[in-house]
């Protein structure tokens, strides 16, 4: 299928699924498996794009439910859309605030047409369908574009679940019809199905047929115990075609990204990093520091020994503990350049490691380090 997304599987790992591709945008060639900083109102929290950029991110995410609340997708097309609005050169995903509307539990009437929700900021009265969730997201101008769909909790019964499904099956379908800019805008359907490997099973088959560019993984990390959520995306990855692009949405804690790769994900998303950042939280190679404990009053070493970060080349933990208990925002600015960076830089490893074939020897040692239970490898089938 031609389009404005291209994707080029370049290897495979021959003890697991992990791969390593290739992902073709009107806003650049972006390097996978791949973790997307998000920046949910048009801006990664404390960031710049200059410093996304020079840290290596390609891609970014913003979200549809709170750019259409706030500033509205008019205005955002009228700046020329979000790269032009926020300056962004690289490629955005937008996800299609689906999940965000129906965290609204209290606030939204979901039916066959749509949802009905209230904004969460003045509660005015909104309204959402497969059709004008493709206006927005049209008008916002992300290279990449996600279908409504519901997002179900965690825990739900069967049939709950069964009905939900087929409503999102029949929404993808609704949301590519009425998909206006095909030519600039990848469109990427969302597997849903619950817990229920069948269910998945039969969401993936249902959703390849509409021949989407992109599969996103949805329902996942919702409460669910780590294992399940492992095993269900196992299930799921090997009924996704294998030379379109897997995203797993919501995402990216270390083991999350390796137990994804492993299991066949390319695309990862998710609001850790700034928001433990913002509490004082920093992601090193030998596990997470709490900067606020007393014991790093003193402590004139750089947040991790093992980063080449700019953070990490110039300051100490002594003095970002200083920053954060004085509530100053340069705190929260520099924990927040590291933690993205050393995710992107993970992936980056991950990547390497892919190509010479030593994932698993990566994972071992990354586990080993930062203090995670290692497990072997999956089998390789599919």
């Amino acid at each position: 299928m031609s389009g404005p997304i291209q994707f080029d599987l370049l290897q495979r790992c021959s003890h697991t699924r992990a791969r390593r591709g290739r992902l073709k945008t009107p806003h650049g060639v972006i390097e996978t498996p791949v973790f997307m900083p998000v920046g949910t109102q048009a801006t990664v929290k404390t960031m710049s794009p200059f410093e996304l950029r020079e840290m290596g991110a390609g891609i970014i995410l913003s979200n549809t439910y709170h750019l259409h609340l706030r500033p509205g997708e008019d205005l955002v097309q009228e700046a020329g859309g979000l790269h032009s609005f926020m300056r962004w050169p690289g490629a955005v995903l937008t996800d299609s605030g689906g999940f965000q509307v129906f965290s609204l539990s209290s606030l939204r009437k979901i039916t066959e047409e749509g949802v009905t929700f209230r904004s969460h900021i003045d509660g005015s009265p909104r309204f959402f369908s497969p059709e004008t969730v493709m206006a927005i997201e049209n008008a916002l101008g992300a290279d990449i574009i996600m279908v409504l769909d519901e997002c179900p909790p965690y825990p739900a019964d069967r049939p709950y679940i069964e009905a939900s499904l087929e409503r999102t099956l029949r929404w993808a379908e609704r949301c590519l019809k009425s998909h206006a800019r095909p030519e600039t805008q990848g469109l990427f359907a969302i597997v849903q199905g619950g817990m229920y490997g069948d269910l998945r099973k039969t969401a993936a088959g249902s959703l390849s047929s509409m021949d989407f560019p992109g599969f996103a993984i949805g329902g996942l990390s919702v409460g669910e115990p780590k294992f399940m959520m492992y095993d269900v995306l196992a299930e799921t990855t090997a009924f996704l075609p294998a030379s379109k692009p897997r995203y797993l949405m919501g995402v990216g804690s270390p083991d999350d990204l390796f137990e994804g790769v492993e299991r066949g994900v390319d695309m990862f998303d998710c609001v850790l990093p700034t928001r433990i950042a913002r509490n004082g939280t920093v992601l090193t190679s030998r596990g997470k520091v709490v900067l606020k404990n007393a014991k790093y009053a003193r402590d004139f070493r750089p947040l991790d020994e093992n980063c080449s970060c700019a953070v990490c080349q110039v300051y100490t933990r002594a003095y970002l503990r200083h920053l954060l208990k004085a509530e100053e925002v340069l705190g929260i600015r520099l924990t927040s350049y590291h933690n993205v960076y050393f995710l992107l830089d993970l992936m980056k490893q991950i990547r390497g490691a892919i190509e010479n074939d030593s994932f698993l020897a990566l994972k071992r040692s990354f586990y080993e380090s930062y203090g995670y239970e290692h497990t072997e490898g999956m089998d390789v089938e599919s």
